[in-house]
């Protein structure tokens, strides 16, 4: 990752620190199906009043609860994945929606998927097992981490909403915590992404990330460029 600490820039590049929000929360909730566009984002989480924005109170609430998520994980990089980390960014997100205290404790399904979650008596044990691995296995590289899990946390399904983002931000996550540019994964490639997880096709999902994540550093350039 250059030869810069990205939490760094994040936290003195005013205008990347709004750019990375902004994109991260807008393509995350589109992809679950947020209707808010891009400016209108950008106006609820950080408060730009020149903006006249009309929209449905779940989603301004998700947007700014995206926000809060993001910079709960960017105060915690020290933090393991352990199971009080993982079901604050869900609690986060969740917020004023579907308020959540812990794992799901009713069976679910997924929209558009075949693939059935286990079933509600099975899910603290699958989280259990997916932290034990998740913080002891060894990979081949940290895009092997993050891919495979990503595909096994959707899996699990654990939560009653917000799987995806809560899922998305585990990512980054341990992408920043090692310093590397950040992924986002952009609303237009929402049925390549949804594939990756239904084929469990790790390898390509390996090779997408690395490929979101170059794409990523070359815009950071750009705004180191800025003035």
């Amino acid at each position: 990752m250059g030869n810069f600490n990205i939490i760094w820039l994040l936290k003195t590049n005013k205008n990347y620190f709004e750019d990375y929000i902004t994109r991260s929360t807008y393509n995350s909730n589109a992809i679950e199906g947020s209707t808010l566009s891009y400016a209108d984002t950008y106006a609820i989480v950080f408060k730009d009043d020149t903006f006249k924005i009309s929209a449905k109170p779940r989603e301004i609430y998700e947007a700014i609860n995206h926000k809060y998520a993001l910079n709960f994980i960017l105060d915690n990089l020290q933090s393991k994945p352990d199971e009080r980390f993982i079901v604050e960014i869900a609690k986060t997100i969740n917020k004023n929606i579907n308020e959540i205290s812990g794992f799901r404790n009713v069976d679910v399904f997924i929209r558009g998927a075949q693939h059935l979650p286990p079933k509600k008596e099975q899910v603290q044990n699958k989280m259990l097992c997916f932290i034990d691995n998740y913080n002891n296995t060894k990979y081949g590289s940290i895009f092997e981490k993050v891919a495979s899990n990503h595909i096994e946390f959707e899996k699990i399904h654990p939560f009653i909403d917000a799987n995806g983002r809560t899922g998305r931000l585990l990512i980054n996550f341990e992408l920043l915590k090692n310093n590397i540019a950040p992924c986002i994964i952009p609303v237009e490639d929402r049925s390549k992404y949804f594939a990756f997880l239904t084929n469990s096709d790790v390898s390509g999902f390996i090779n997408y990330l690395e490929t979101l994540s170059k794409e990523e550093e070359k815009r950071i350039e750009r705004f180191l460029q800025l003035k």
